[in-house]
């Protein structure tokens, strides 16, 4: 039997069925269930059979795991995170402690990070007027933006998949590939002629990726970027104007916190339509899984980039049509985390630097290949993750390059469906690395390369024995 012992199975049904716009009269017909049955259900007041569990899951087109794990693990490894702050060093709470706080009170969990996140915000806020650290580890990093962060939340909580945009997306792109044999041309012709706007190339100033001059009816996109950001800063553009009905109904269902929050979060979403309308979902999805997962070749196939086909791999969540769950990182080389997101369920930093063993770190040292790991976290779940540099610039003589790490990954479960397993023994527990969610929290005492002790270990000094980092020994 499920449902009794899991208190979060109810909720994940519920939040489906809300984000398919079904009310529980359609769901309860659809699964031959009664309303009352059905509202008991997803208020865990009724156990969940095993055949019943696999029905919502072939509804819903998700894996019967998907609807037992659901974010537990994520609002688990947040907490400990925070609560791995110097702040709380004389709390004595556990590990067991807080997975207990997380399973039976998840929107009260839910509510202490956004009121944490709100404590760093001003923090940092204070360190920036003052230059004086106001507790936490605001000293520690950059700055901390409370929008930012709830925008990744915003885009965690719905599992990267927005099938609103997906289909505006379709309806967009049936009109350019019938106004052209070529994308980018068919997208020049859908913008003058439905929005009468003249997209072209031309010298912007530094740092102006695109510019929109209503008087002259003309999109302008800077004649320096890569070709295949051209063309996304065109259909991000596009988004903003033909999906405005679509990301305003998103925003408008979402609770972000006011301020700049709906405007981060309607870029996302205009970026989100772009992505699926120069990669289609039926036909991406089914090419990623011929090529299986060939990131290389799907970017060649769809004029994308290497960041832009692994974004759009995390957003496979359509019922029926689903890729791998996958998790996405991106880093600078100072450790500086600027996306993240997992379905896989390995577990991402919310505020600090993630673990130094991980491959999206090791990335750095080969630039512009793949570096595979499979990674392992303390309690003992292990991952499928390949990394490798990115590059971003202008096309002109000497201008500024910025360096970033793409990590993209799943479940080890899912590992030999990926090309890059291909000759990569999974079974050689050689290639098996530790990692951990941050050295605050993790439990890995004999680890070398920490950059903190862990929050409730307090220093043991041999005057006698100088070991060769001084937090493996405690």
């Amino acid at each position: 039997m499920a449902g009794k012992s899991d208190p979060q199975i109810g909720a994940r049904i519920r939040k489906l069925r809300l984000q398919r716009r079904l009310s529980q009269t359609d769901l309860a017909a659809a699964l031959g269930i009664s309303i009352s049955y059905l509202n008991l259900i997803e208020h865990n007041r009724r156990k969940i059979t095993v055949p019943m569990l696999f029905k919502l899951a072939g509804y819903f087109g998700v894996e019967p795991g998907d609807l037992v794990d659901g974010d537990e693990t994520r609002i688990v490894g947040d907490l400990m995170e925070m609560f791995g702050e110097d702040l709380f060093a004389d709390s004595d709470l556990t590990n067991h402690d807080i997975r207990d706080f997380a399973s039976s009170s998840p929107v009260v969990a839910r509510a202490i990070l956004h009121l944490y996140d709100r404590y760093r915000a001003v923090a940092s806020h204070r360190q920036a007027e003052t230059g004086t650290p106001a507790g936490g580890d605001a000293e520690d990093g950059a700055p901390f933006h409370l929008a930012t962060d709830r925008i990744s939340d915003f885009i965690q909580e719905n599992t990267n998949y927005f099938p609103t945009l997906e289909d505006a997306a379709e309806r967009v792109r049936a009109d350019i590939d019938n106004a052209s044999d070529t994308f980018e041309a068919g997208l020049k012709t859908y913008l003058l002629n439905v929005f009468g706007l003249d997209w072209r190339l031309a010298s912007l100033p530094s740092g102006i990726a695109r510019k929109l001059e209503p008087a002259g009816n003309k999109l302008l996109v800077s004649d320096i970027m890569p070709p295949e950001s051209a063309i996304f800063a065109a259909a991000h553009q596009l988004g903003l104007l033909a999906a405005v009905r679509e990301i305003d109904g998103i925003i408008a269902e979402a609770s972000l916190p006011e301020g700049d929050a709906p405007d981060l979060a309607r870029n996302a979403l205009a970026a989100y339509f772009a992505a699926a309308l120069i990669m289609p979902y039926d036909p991406f999805c089914r090419m990623a899984r011929d090529y299986r997962y060939d990131i290389e070749r799907l970017a060649r196939r769809f004029g994308a980039s290497f960041e832009q086909v692994c974004h759009r791999l995390t957003t496979l969540q359509r019922p029926g049509l689903q890729g791998i769950p996958m998790h996405l990182v991106r880093t600078d080389i100072a450790g500086n985390i600027s996306k993240r997101f997992s379905l896989s369920g390995i577990q991402i930093p919310r505020h600090s630097g993630a673990c130094p063993r991980w491959n999206v770190y090791a990335a750095f040292l080969q630039p512009d290949r793949i570096n595979i790991q499979i990674s392992e976290m303390p309690s003992g779940e292990q991952y499928f993750c390949i990394a490798r540099t990115i590059t971003k610039g202008d096309y002109r003589h000497n201008a500024p390059r910025r360096h970033f790490a793409i990590g993209i990954g799943c479940a080890m479960i899912h590992a030999r469906e990926m090309i890059y397993a291909d000759g990569f023994d999974l079974t050689n527990s050689t290639h098996i690395v530790p990692i951990g969610v941050g050295c605050r929290i993790c439990p890995r005492l004999e680890c070398g390369q920490r950059a903190h002790p862990p929050a409730n270990h307090r220093f043991r000094l041999d005057e006698m024995m100088r070991p060769e980092s001084l937090y493996t020994m405690m």
